[in-house]
């Protein structure tokens, strides 16, 4: 039998974390289930992680690293405004969907487990996300894009809430979903927003 790298394992962990809550919902989140689900012992499990934290934790910083570090090469990049935001708010639609679950599994645990590491990194995505987006918004506002009263703060909190829907969306329109028409709905009431 081929022995697989750590890393590869970490990988195939954390997907099947997120597949198991996006499919059979947090509840059924065991380590027998990701065990199963993976194709190894339980006892394997603990050989790559040493706890679930440690599994969540670097699943967050997979959303830093795949994410925001992705969406902070938009923010700097020489596109205009409009297209800038398109393509940051897209991005972030995406990867929220190629990676089903993984919104509901860290706030879950963060808020269920009350557990100051975590939400302490989270913390951190969510301040990077909305800096970038405020970037961004205050850019089109200077080259005169976007109406200059927008509050840029109220904007950003707003936007925020947008991959909370996608997840209501997801896990109760799951046959139903078009995930570009979802992007396309939500960037255009975006744009209107931010029209002067």
């Amino acid at each position: 039998m081929l022995r697989l790298s750590t890393e590869t394992r970490q990988a195939q962990i954390k997907e099947a974390v997120l597949e198991i809550i996006s499919t059979e919902g947090l509840a059924k989140l065991s380590t027998k289930n990701l065990a199963a689900k993976v194709g190894v012992s339980e006892g394997a499990i603990y050989r790559h992680f040493k706890s679930k934290k440690d599994i969540l934790l670097s699943i967050i910083e997979d959303v830093y690293t795949n994410l925001v570090v992705n969406q902070k090469e938009i923010a700097n990049s020489e596109m205009v405004s409009s297209i800038k935001l398109y393509t940051f708010f897209c991005k972030q639609i995406q990867y929220l969907i190629h990676n089903k679950g993984i919104t509901i599994l860290l706030f879950s645990e963060a808020t269920h487990t009350n557990d100051s590491i975590l939400k302490e990194k989270l913390l951190k995505i969510l301040k990077a996300q909305k800096t970038l987006l405020k970037q961004i918004v205050a850019e089109g506002i200077s080259n005169g894009s976007w109406n200059k009263s927008i509050d840029i703060n109220d904007f950003a909190t707003l936007y925020m809430g947008i991959p909370v829907i996608l997840n209501i969306e997801m896990v109760l329109n799951k046959e139903n979903f078009n995930h570009e028409e979802f992007c396309n709905r939500m960037f255009s009431l975006l744009e209107r927003i931010l029209k002067p």
